[in-house]
């Protein structure tokens, strides 16, 4: 068998995809081709993107002036990024950039500038919707985050401290990030990056070699190099469509205060719990849809319609809209037995105007 196969090798026989004899089929790239082809890539996607990157002043009153005083301005400036999702104008940044300003302006890639009307904010998911209202917008196209894989490019591009279009590239660091957002939730599937960001670049893109949005980007762990986030593509996609509809996100809520708490070990085994950890109930609104069921401070809440309650960010996951006005199971533990209670969730008021 051995000397078979050493015949055919000598009569230029195939040995596989480096034709013949083992031999590479073609010359290998040097690495001036391999940086030829990445620098190509970076060049590509910034020159289709940018056009579609702004930069937006957000302004806010401010409160307490003297008046007659010229030395204080009457307004606070702030400055961010966004990306025109879609040809009519609708611009996605973070909510940081323009929470509660008082008026918004834009300036596009070619120069133009441009009043911008607030759509919707969500500080919950640090998204807002803005929209500029000018002929002829270049726009980018969201992509699908779901297909993100560790280690591939990403591209940012946003305007840090002032310096319009800046173009960065790295690669995507880690996936299914949790962040805290301002408002206290937590941001789930956030994407971590090295490329670099800087104040000024919150709201911009980051976009893949195919040119498509995979990330708003949000945030940097200071004084880290190199650990940046951004917002997924389809949380965005997600956020932003029911702002365009409904001006806002609705999120049910049971009127509790509450922390994490761990379940001793005996009480775990005994009871058969499903989970070792809960929320700790500290306060209970008057009148709120906890109270209602008669929900107590010092009962810990263990599971909310059959899933469980491990802490509190669990429980922020369940609470979604589809739950207001629906009557919900939520299983707690008072003292050293399980309680089953009914509770009927109501719509959260909005933390964009608190």
């Amino acid at each position: 068998m051995g000397i078979e196969l050493l015949e055919i090798a000598a009569q230029g026989g195939s040995a596989g995809p480096f034709g013949e004899t083992g031999k590479p089929a073609g010359p290998l790239p040097t690495d001036d081709d391999l940086l030829d082809a990445y620098s190509r890539a970076v060049v590509d996607v910034a020159e289709r993107v940018s056009p579609a990157v702004v930069n937006i002043e957000a302004y806010q009153r401010r409160s307490g002036r003297r008046a007659g005083d010229p030395r204080l301005p009457s307004e606070a400036r702030g400055s961010g990024s966004g990306v025109v999702v879609t040809p009519d104008g609708f611009v996605l940044t973070n909510s940081h950039v323009v929470h509660r300003a008082s008026r918004v302006e834009v300036t596009l890639a070619d120069g133009r500038r441009a009043p911008a009307e607030p759509i919707g904010d969500d500080p919950a998911t640090d998204l807002a919707v803005l929209r500029v209202h000018v002929d002829d917008l270049p726009h980018a196209r969201l992509g699908d985050s779901k297909r993100v894989r560790v280690g591939q490019l990403a591209i940012a591009i946003g305007n840090p401290y002032g310096f319009r279009t800046t173009v960065t590239a790295g690669v995507v660091s880690a996936l299914g990030r949790s962040l805290r957002s301002r408002s206290g939730r937590l941001i789930d599937d956030v994407i971590q990056t090295d490329a670099a960001l800087n104040p000024g670049n919150s709201g911009g893109p980051l976009v893949s070699t195919r040119g498509e949005v995979i990330g708003i980007n949000t945030a940097v762990i200071l004084p880290a190099q190199g650990i940046c986030f951004a917002i997924a593509s389809n949380t965005a996609q997600y956020v932003a469509g029911r702002l365009i509809r409904d001006g806002k996100i609705r999120r049910s809520s049971i009127g509790v205060a509450g922390q994490n708490v761990p379940i001793p070990y005996r009480l775990t085994r005994q009871l058969g719990l499903p989970t070792e950890a809960g929320v700790l109930v500290l306060s209970v609104e008057p009148g709120a849809p906890a109270a209602r069921a008669g929900l107590r401070e010092g009962d810990v809440i263990l599971a909310f319609d059959g899933l469980p309650v491990a802490g509190i960010d669990d429980l922020h996951r369940h609470l979604t809209s589809e739950r207001v006005g629906v009557a919900t199971a939520m299983t707690i533990l008072r003292r050293d037995e399980t309680v089953e209670l009914v509770v009927t969730p109501t719509e959260m008021r909005d933390i964009a105007d608190e």
